[in-house]
């Protein structure tokens, strides 16, 4: 029978040699094979115990380094497969180390180290959602409006009862590669100057200025914009092949209601005498920005980006009507349908309805 012995008992059987007794008698006494005895002596001869110990610890350490390099060469090994490189993601991850663990016969929990995945990640079983019935509508309304970004999106979505989190819009709004090419803001440095008062109620501030376009013929078109700096509400868009500042008095007087300040930049329109005579006639105050400081009229520039980006850039209109039939869609939209994050994610006409609601009679 087969006995394990400790270096204690091997350097005493092997002492015992020494001193004179007969192998076969050590033998049968210890019940081992004489080529045993031999190995003993080749591997243990003239050592003390302490000694034997030591080479044991010696040999443990040294299959346990072993057992390391060998560890680390595999799992460098894996690490440069090509399909492992750049690995992004929980989904991609778990296909990986099912690959990892089928190639190279390795554990589970040894591919999720590697590969710096959790292991309960590995195993999880994903349940998606029937997100059929969003797609469609997240489609059409991406359609309908082709610049509106996700969450735009997301507000006409939760508005309808399909989705209620963000991250659920963004999602498949990735995945349907929706996604807008931002075009590039310059920069503008900060500018320090006397503060202007800012609108506290609707019909207080309006913002006018022009944006240029063209019809098919090649002929160029004016578009006189305004925006109330309160309710972000667009009261009207004049659309003439040229304007002048007779023009922009007569279309401020049909609008029906005025502001007590317009704001303005310094072109030679809002400065003409027609257009100061008839704001001194009305009591209503003409303000001009700095020259060459668009930034002191934002709500107005950002009304024009919105403007070109939506409409003008979208359509190709044939003739002057169909200019104006176009922009005035948009404008109703604009003020009635489309989202304004500076409000709270309302549109413009329900902000301006609650703001004079709670304005004393």
């Amino acid at each position: 029978m087969k006995k394990r012995f400790t270096e204690e008992q091997i350097i005493k059987a092997l002492k015992r040699w020494e001193a004179g007794e007969k192998p076969k008698d050590l033998c049968r006494e210890l019940s081992v094979h004489e080529q045993t005895l031999y190995n003993w002596k080749s591997k243990f001869g003239g050592m003390e115990v302490s000694e034997a110990k030591r080479l044991k610890e010696l040999e443990q350490e040294n299959l346990r380094l072993k057992k390391l390099v060998a560890d680390l060469s595999l799992d460098n090994q894996i690490l440069k497969g090509s399909e492992f490189k750049k690995v992004v993601g929980p989904k991609a991850k778990r296909t990986a180390a099912t690959i990892v663990v089928d190639q190279f016969k390795v554990s589970k929990a040894r591919a999720c180290r590697v590969l710096g995945l959790n292991r309960s990640t590995l195993d999880y079983e994903c349940t998606q959602q029937d997100d059929s019935a969003l797609r469609e509508r997240m489609l059409e309304l991406a359609a309908k409006h082709r610049r509106y970004g996700s969450p735009r999106l997301h507000w006409f979505l939760r508005k309808e009862g399909l989705v209620k989190n963000h991250k659920r819009t963004e999602r498949i709004y990735g995945l349907l590669g929706l996604q807008l090419k931002n075009r590039k803001k310059k920069k503008m440095g900060s500018v320090l100057r006397f503060p202007r008062p800012k609108a506290a109620a609707p019909n207080e501030v309006w913002s006018m200025d022009f944006v240029s376009d063209r019809i098919e013929s090649g002929r160029r078109i004016r578009c006189f914009t305004l925006v109330d700096d309160f309710t972000k509400e667009s009261p009207g868009i004049l659309v003439e092949h040229s304007i002048s500042g007779s023009r922009i008095t007569r279309y401020l007087d049909s609008l029906g209601v005025l502001p007590k300040r317009l704001r303005c930049d310094n072109g030679p329109e809002f400065q003409s005498k027609a257009l100061l005579e008839w704001a001194y006639l009305r009591g209503v105050e003409v303000e001009f920005i700095e020259p060459g400081k668009p930034i002191q009229n934002a709500f107005i520039e950002s009304f024009n980006g919105r403007f070109r980006d939506e409409c003008l850039n979208d359509h190709a209109f044939m003739s002057i009507d169909h200019a104006r039939f176009i922009i005035e869609r948009w404008r109703k939209e604009y003020n009635e349908e489309r989202p304004h994050s500076g409000i709270g994610m309302k549109t413009p006409k329900q902000f301006a309805l609650e703001m004079q609601a709670m304005l004393p009679a």
